[in-house]
C-alpha cells in the first residue's frame, strides 16, 4: 500500500511560509499544558468583559481552527482545499444556546448552509450539534425520563417543546434530503446523549431509506459504544434503513471523569486508551464489514486507525473513493493525514467550522483542550510543521 503520512510537502501545500510560522508559534504555545489550560479558563471570561481581544484571537486559534466568521469569508477556504482534493464538513458553530427564537434562528442558518453546500461540488456534508436546537436541561431531563410509552416521559410541557426540538431536525434534514447533502449528528456528553441518538434513529428511519442522508457520531472512548454501534446497525437492518455513522474517539473526556467521580457513578469512559483504541478499529472493521447497509465517516487524527482502515479497504479491493467511506480531521489539525489521503484517491474532507468568534469559543476551547489531553497530538503537529519549514530551508 503506497500511503505514508510522513511527506510533509504534501501535507502544508496549501499553506504559505507565514502561515506555518504562525501555526508553530500556536502549537509551541500549546505545547506547555499550564498555558492551555490558563488560556482555556480565562479566555470566555475575557470575551464576555468586552476587552479587545478578538484581534488577538482571531489571528491565533481562530484562523487555525476556524474557517471564517462568515460563509462567504469560509468559501475562500473551501476553494483552497479543494484545489488539493480535500472535500468538507461544513459546521455552523452554534451550540449551548437557549431560547426557542435562537432555536429557531440556528435551524434556519442549518438549512442556509445545505442550500450554500449544494451549490459547492466539494461540500457533501454539514453537521448539527443538537443543543443549537434545543435546551441542554430538556435534554437531560430527558435522558434521565423513564422509558415510557409515549417513548419520552410524561410532562406534558416538555414533550410538546421536545415535539419543536423534533420539527427543527426534521426540517433540517428533509432540507438535506432535497439537496443531497449528510446531515452529520455531533455527538455530545453522556448525560445527554440518549434523546440525541433516539431522534437520530427516527431521522434515519425516515430519511436513510434509499441512500444516507443522516449520520450518528459515535464516540468510542465510551466503554458502551462499540456495541451501540451494532445494536444501531442491527435496528436500521430491521427497520429497512441505512445506517450512517461517524466514528471518533471522543472530545469530553475530562468533564466525563469530573462528573463520574462527582456524582459518584461509574464513568462511562473506557479504562485507558489502549481499550478506546481496541474498539476504535473494531469499529471500523465492522462498518469495512458492512459496507452494503452502512456509511462510515473515519473521523480521526490517529495515524495507525486511518492506516489500517485504508489498508482494509486494499485487501478488500474496495476502491478508495467508494461511496459509503469517508476520512475527515479537523480543519486546522493532522494535515499530513488529511492531504496524503487524498492524494492517493480517498474521499477526505475537512470538518470546517465558521460563525462569529463568540459563537464558536466553545469549540476551539474544546480543540486547545483537545491538543493539550491528546498524548503527543500538539507536539506531532508542531514537529510536522518545523521539519516542513526546515525542508522549504533546505
Amino acid at each position: 500500500m503506497d500511503l505514508s503520512f510522513d511527506n510533509t510537502e504534501v501535507a502544508f501545500a496549501y499553506k504559505s511560509n507565514k502561515e506555518l510560522k504562525a501555526a508553530k508559534f500556536l502549537f509551541g504555545s500549546m505545547n506547555y499544558p499550564w498555558f492551555s489550560a490558563i488560556g482555556t479558563r480565562i479566555t470566555p471570561f475575557l470575551m464576555k468583559t468586552g476587552l479587545p481581544i478578538h484581534g488577538i484571537i482571531r489571528a491565533t486559534i481562530f484562523k487555525q481552527f476556524v474557517g471564517g466568521e462568515t460563509l462567504e469569508q469560509t468559501a475562500e477556504v473551501g476553494k483552497v482545499l479543494d484545489n488539493y482534493g480535500v472535500q468538507v464538513i461544513l459546521d455552523y458553530g452554534v451550540e449551548g444556546k437557549e431560547g426557542e427564537a435562537s432555536f429557531d434562528h440556528a435551524t434556519e442558518e442549518f438549512i442556509k448552509v445545505i442550500n450554500y453546500a449544494a451549490t459547492q461540488k466539494n461540500i457533501p456534508f454539514i453537521s448539527v450539534k443538537i443543543t443549537g436546537l434545543a435546551r441542554f436541561a430538556l435534554l437531560q431531563t430527558l435522558n434521565e425520563a423513564p422509558r415510557l410509552r409515549s417513548g419520552i416521559h410524561d410532562h406534558e410541557a416538555e414533550n410538546e417543546e421536545w415535539d419543536r426540538v423534533r420539527e427543527r431536525m426534521y426540517q433540517i434534514c428533509e432540507a438535506a434530503a432535497n439537496k443531497g447533502i449528510g446531515v452529520l449528528v455531533d455527538a455530545e456528553e453522556s448525560w445527554i446523549q440518549d434523546p440525541i441518538d433516539r431522534l437520530t434513529m427516527e431521522m434515519m428511519g425516515i430519511f436513510n431509506k434509499e441512500k444516507v442522508i443522516v449520520f450518528n457520531t459515535i464516540q468510542l472512548y465510551r466503554h458502551d459504544r462499540l456495541r451501540f454501534l451494532k445494536l444501531s446497525h442491527q435496528i436500521a437492518q430491521q427497520q429497512g434503513f441505512l445506517l450512517g455513522v461517524k466514528l471518533v474517539r471522543g472530545a469530553y473526556m475530562e468533564k466525563e471523569r469530573a462528573r463520574a467521580s462527582q456524582q459518584g457513578y461509574p464513568s462511562p469512559i473506557q479504562a485507558d486508551k489502549s481499550f478506546t483504541d481496541g474498539d476504535y478499529n473494531a469499529g471500523v472493521e465492522y462498518c469495512i464489514e458492512n459496507l452494503d447497509t452502512t456509511s462510515v465517516i473515519i473521523a480521526s487524527h490517529n495515524e495507525y486507525s486511518n492506516l489500517h482502515a485504508a489498508k482494509l479497504l486494499d485487501e478488500k479491493g474496495i476502491a478508495h473513493n467508494h461511496a459509503h467511506i469517508h476520512f475527515s480531521q479537523l480543519y486546522g489539525m493532522s494535515d499530513n493525514i488529511t492531504f496524503n489521503l487524498a492524494k492517493a484517491g480517498y474521499s477526505v474532507s475537512k470538518y470546517l467550522p465558521f460563525g462569529p468568534i463568540r459563537d464558536v469559543i466553545p469549540y476551539l476551547m474544546r480543540r486547545a483542550q483537545e491538543n493539550s489531553s491528546i498524548n503527543g497530538q500538539t507536539s506531532r503537529e508542531f514537529s510536522l510543521i518545523k521539519k516542513e519549514l526546515a525542508r522549504r530551508k533546505s
